[in-house]
């Protein structure tokens, strides 16, 4: 498992690593200073995790993530701030409080080895920059999320920003459904129209319309209608 440590402490990010030792399953690749070298050093080394510091002079934790393309295992480390730790609690692996203790960074990488292995699939090194994503960070107003792309239903456009549908939620994100579709899993993702795209996972019925055309009913109860000329694509896709 390939670590990367992201604080602007020196004192706690030589602590951590001190901490890490013991674990021979981790390679701490590097460390960071700010959320400039952090974006540098994931790029460089595609960690599996990175130990995300909150509060960060130039640019906090949460800014480093809105400018990843696909956004490896994140575990906050965090001092104080137990507002940010509530707001990524249910999103984020986990959360470290300093100073760490060997027990929390045990059940912290435990769970990292767990998710690593749910979802590793076969694929060519440095996967992560092809063009498969996995996780996307997700900010809306004041709420945040880190969101695994199997848990999206459908994703909208409006205009050039995307609106993303999972669970009850549906924030926007300021990226264009073309510029997302590129990064996307044909499998797994598909074109219904030029303002949807939906999870192939998650269809519950196809309904013929007139002229060849489908309407898709998603499991979130959402629609998708789909023309005729993509409709004959989805057929042949899901042999139906």
């Amino acid at each position: 498992m390939k670590a990367l440590i992201v604080d602007d402490e020196r004192l706690a990010r030589s602590a951590l690593r001190r901490v890490l030792q013991s674990h021979k399953e981790v390679e701490v690749v590097g460390e960071a200073a700010s959320s400039e070298e952090a974006l540098s050093a994931i790029r460089r080394f595609l960690p599996d995790v990175i130990f995300l510091d909150v509060e960060m002079p130039g640019g906090s934790g949460f800014d480093l993530l809105e400018r990843l393309e696909d956004v490896p295992i994140v575990i906050f480390t965090t001092a104080y701030d137990e507002h940010a730790v509530r707001a990524f609690e249910i999103n984020a692996l986990d959360y470290l409080v300093k100073p760490v203790t060997a027990e929390r960074l045990a059940a912290a990488l435990a769970r990292a080895e767990k998710a690593l292995a749910t979802t590793a699939v076969p694929q060519p090194p440095n996967a992560r920059t092809g063009a498969g994503l996995e996780q996307l960070f997700v900010r809306d107003r004041d709420r945040c999320w880190i969101v695994r792309l199997c848990d999206i239903v459908l994703m909208e456009a409006e205009g050039n920003y995307t609106r993303l549908h999972f669970g009850t939620n549906a924030p926007l994100i300021y990226r264009s459904l073309s510029a997302i579709e590129e990064r996307l899993d044909p499998a797994s993702f598909f074109r219904a129209s030029r303002y949807q795209i939906i999870n192939l996972r998650c269809i519950e019925n196809l309904e013929s319309e007139a002229e060849g055309r489908l309407v898709v009913r998603l499991t979130n109860g959402r629609r998708a209608e789909i023309s005729r000329r993509q409709a004959r694509r989805l057929r042949a896709l899901l042999s139906f």
